[in-house]
C-alpha cells in the first residue's frame, strides 16, 4: 500500500499509469511499515487556488543566503578535529546546511499551500496533504484530510487512509477503504486487501484481489499471489514469481530459483540465483556459491567465483555464507583465513561454524578452546556440539562425561551420537541397552549404525537379520558392510556375486575388500593387471598382506628394490611373513647379519619357517643347542611340512648329541 500522490477526478496524469504506489505490504526482505518516497508528478505546476509553487527563479546559494539570512551555526570546527581543512568556504558559508534548511523551508511552504487549498475544499490538495502528514508519521493530523479526500472519491486517498487505519490497528475499517480503492482500480489497494484477507484465512477472496493486483502490473501483488499458490502447492506459483522477478523483485527471483532447484533444473536455478544475488539478496548469493562450488570439480575460477558470492552474502549478514567461505578457504589450505570467517559466523550464531572452530582447535591439541566452541555450537542449537563434546571427552579418557554428551545428543535425534552411545554400552557388556540405540541410529540413516546392528545380529547367529542390515549399510556406500556380504557370497560359492560385492567394498574404502578382490582375480588368472591394481590400492591403505603380495610380485619380476620396500613397510607394521621374506631377500644380497634380525623377529612372532631357517643357520655356525631350541619352536609353530622337517632335524641333532 504505497502512499498515493494525486489521483482522482480532474487530475492530470503524469504518465500512462496511476501515481499510487505501495509501501505498507512490502516483500519480506524490505522493512514492513516503511513509507517510501511518494511519486508526486505535477507538484511544481502553477495551479489556480494558490497551492502550486510559483515558477522557480534560480539564484546562487550565496546570494540567497545573503537575502534570507544564515542557516545554523557558522563556526568552524577546532583545528585538527576533522583531520582536514575547515568545512566552510572563506565567507563562512556551509552549503550542506543551507541545502538542508532550504529543503525544509520548501517542504513547509508546500505543506502550507496544500493546507490552505484543502481547507478551502480542494479534495486533491487534502489527499496530498494527508499523504505528506502520513509519511511524516503525523497520523492524527493526516486522518481528517485523507477522510475528506476519500469521501470525495479519490482512490489514492482511500488507499492511504487504509494504510493509516491499519497502522492504528483498525484493520476492519482499513479493509473497507482498500476495497473501495481497489474497486476503483487501485492495484496497491488490491494488494493490501489481498494480504489482509489472506491473514484472516479468507484465501479465495485473497487470491481474487492479489490476482487483480498482479494483473494490473503490481510486482508485490504478483509475489504475494505466487507465495499463496506455493503454500497451496499450486503449480501456477512459479508463473507469478517469474512475473514479480522480471519486475525486479529479488525475493521472487530467489523463490523461483529455489523452485527450479527443487525440480532438478540447476541451470535455470543458478540463473535466477544470480539475478537475485546481483540485487544483494544474501540467501541467493549463498545458494549461488553452493551451486558453483558443487559443479567446480577443482576448477579454480569457479571456486573463486563461489568464494566471491559467499563473501558478498556474508557481508550482507548471512552467517551460513561466512561458514561456507571458511570451509572453502580451509580446503584451499588457508586455515588462518578460514578460522576468521568461522569465528565471524559463530559469533553471529552459526553452530556449524562453531563446531568447525572446535574441530580446528581440537586438531591442534587445544582442548579447552575446542570445548568452548563446541559448547557455543550447542548453545546455538546445533546438537553436533554435544556429539563433538562426547568425542573430545572420549579422546581425553573422560568416558563418563563422553557417555553423558553422547546421550544428550542421541536424545535430541543425532544419529551418530546414537551409534556412539550404543558402542559405549556394548563395550561394557550392555547388549540389551545398546541394541535400541543402534536401531535408532540405523533407522535415522546412520550407515555405521546399520553396520553395527548387522554385527550384533551376526554375533547372535542371526544371519538373515545381519545380512539385511549389512545390505542397507552397503547400499549407502559402507565398504565393510559390502565386505561381509561378499564373504558370505564367496562361502556359498557365488563367485560372481562375491566379485560384485568385493568391488563395492573396495570402492567404499575397505582395504580388506580390495585385497580380497585382488586375490579372487589373481586365482582366476585372467585379470592380472586389475589384480595388481587392487593389491596396490590395499597396500597403499596399509593392508599388510597386500604389501607382502606386492613384494612377492615385484620379486618375481626381478624388481628387488621395490620388493624390499614393500617387505620393509609390512614388516615394520608387524607382518611376520614380510619379516621372513625380507630376511630371505637380504640373505640373497649377502646381508646375512640384517637377515638374521628379520628372521628372529618373524620367528618370535610365531613364523615356523623363520624358526627353521634360524635352526639351520645355528647348525652351520656349530651351535647345536641353539639349533635344537629353534627346531622345537619351528615344530610348534608349523605348518605341517615345517613341523615335519623340524622333527627330522631335531632327531638328527639328538642322535649327534648322544653319539
Amino acid at each position: 500500500m504505497r502512499l498515493i500522490g494525486r489521483n482522482g477526478p480532474g487530475a492530470k496524469p503524469a504518465a500512462t499509469t496511476e501515481a499510487d504506489t505501495d509501501a505498507w505490504a512490502e516483500s519480506p526482505e524490505n522493512h514492513p511499515g516503511a513509507l517510501p518516497a511518494q511519486r508526486t508528478s505535477g507538484l511544481t505546476e502553477r495551479r489556480p487556488g494558490g497551492y502550486g509553487p510559483d515558477s522557480l527563479v534560480h539564484v546562487s546559494a550565496r546570494h540567497f543566503s545573503a537575502a534570507i539570512g544564515p542557516y545554523g551555526a557558522m563556526t568552524e570546527p577546532a583545528d585538527g578535529e576533522d583531520g582536514g581543512p575547515a568545512a566552510y568556504d572563506d565567507a563562512g558559508f556551509d552549503p550542506a546546511s543551507f541545502e538542508t534548511a532550504l529543503a525544509a523551508r520548501e517542504q513547509a511552504a508546500l505543506e502550507s499551500r496544500h493546507r490552505q487549498a484543502a481547507d478551502d475544499g480542494d479534495a486533491e490538495a487534502a489527499s496530498r496533504l494527508g499523504t505528506l502528514l502520513l509519511r511524516r508519521g503525523d497520523l492524527e493530523d493526516a486522518e481528517p484530510y485523507l477522510r475528506s479526500a476519500a469521501a470525495a472519491g479519490l482512490r489514492a486517498a482511500a488507499n492511504n487512509l487504509g494504510v493509516l487505519l491499519h497502522q492504528q490497528g483498525h484493520r476492519a475499517e482499513a479493509a473497507q477503504w482498500w476495497r473501495q480503492a481497489a474497486v476503483a482500480g487501485s492495484a496497491p489497494a488490491a494488494h493490501a486487501l489481498g494480504l489482509q484477507l489472506r491473514d484472516q484465512g479468507e484465501e479465495e477472496a485473497a487470491e481474487y484481489w492479489l490476482h487483480f493486483a498482479a494483473d494490473h502490473g503490481h510486482p508485490l501483488g504478483a509475489y504475494a499471489l505466487g507465495d499463496l499458490m506455493e503454500h497451496r502447492r499450486d503449480v501456477r506459483a512459479e508463473r507469478w514469481f517469474k512475473v514479480s522477478a522480471d519486475a525486479g523483485h529479488r525475493e521472487a527471483a530467489y523463490r523461483l530459483a529455489r523452485m527450479r532447484e527443487a525440480a532438478g533444473d540447476k541451470e535455470t536455478a543458478e540463473a535466477w540465483y544470480r539475478i537475485a544475488a546481483a540485487r544483494s539478496h544474501a540467501r541467493a548469493a549463498l545458494r549461488l556459491g553452493v551451486l558453483l562450488e558443487e559443479r567446480a570439480g577443482g576448477d579454480q575460477p569457479l571456486l573463486d567465483e563461489a568464494a566471491r558470492w559467499y563473501r558478498q552474502s556474508a557481508q550482507n549478514g548471512e552467517p551460513r555464507a561466512a561458514c561456507a567461505l571458511g570451509f572453502l578457504l580451509r580446503d584451499s589450505g588457508d586455515l588462518s583465513a578460514a578460522a576468521g570467517w568461522w569465528q565471524e559466523a559463530a559469533e553471529a550464531g552459526d553452530g556449524n561454524a562453531a563446531n568447525a572452530l572446535g574441530a580446528l582447535h581440537a586438531s591442534r591439541g587445544e582442548s579447552a578452546v575446542a570445548e568452548r566452541w563446541y559448547r557455543s555450537a550447542l548453545d546455538a542449537g546445533d546438537q553436533n556440539g554435544a556429539f563433538n563434546l562426547g568425542l573430545l571427552c572420549a579422546g581425553a579418557g573422560r568416558d563418563q562425561q563422553a557417555e553423558q554428551w553422547y546421550r544428550r545428543a542421541a536424545y535430541a535425534g543425532h544419529r551418530e551420537a546414537c551409534n556412539a552411545l550404543a558402542v559405549v554400552l556394548l563395550q561394557r557388556g550392555d547388549e540389551s541397552g545398546a541394541e535400541p540405540w543402534f536401531s535408532k541410529a540405523a533407522e535415522a540413516g546412520s550407515v555405521d549404525g546399520a553396520f553395527n546392528l548387522g554385527v550384533l545380529h551376526a554375533g547372535r547367529g542371526e544371519q538373515r537379520q545381519a545380512q539385511e542390515w549389512y545390505a542397507r549399510a552397503a547400499a549407502e556406500g559402507h565398504g565393510e558392510a559390502a565386505l561381509q556380504l561378499a564373504v558370505a557370497q564367496e562361502q556359498r560359492g557365488n563367485l560372481a556375486g562375491a566379485l560384485e560385492r568385493y568391488r563395492q567394498a573396495a570402492a567404499g574404502g575397505s582395504a580388506e575388500g580390495a585385497f580380497r578382490l585382488a586375490s579372487v582375480l589373481d586365482r582366476r588368472g585372467d585379470a592380472d593387471q586389475e589384480a595388481e591394481h587392487w593389491y596396490a590400492v590395499a597396500a597403499d591403505a596399509g593392508h599388510r598382506r597386500a604389501q607382502v603380495r606386492m613384494g612377492v610380485r615385484a620379486a618375481e619380476r626381478g624388481a628387488l628394490e621395490i620388493a624390499e620396500s614393500w617387505y620393509r613397510r609390512a614388516a615394520e607394521a608387524g607382518s611376520r611373513s614380510a619379516a621372513f621374506n625380507l630376511g630371505l631377500l637380504l640373505a640373497r644380497q649377502d646381508s646375512e647379519a640384517e637377515a638374521m634380525l628379520w628372521y628372529t623377529l618373524a620367528a618370535d612372532a610365531g613364523h615356523g619357517r623363520a624358526a627353521l631357517r634360524l635352526a639351520l643357520l645355528a647348525l652351520r655356525r656349530g651351535e647345536p643347542v641353539q639349533a635344537e631350541n629353534w627346531c622345537r619352536r619351528a615344530a610348534d609353530y608349523g605348518p605341517a611340512e615345517v613341523a615335519e622337517r623340524a622333527g627330522r632335524l631335531l632327531g638328527a641333532l639328538h642322535a649327534e648329541l648322544s653319539a
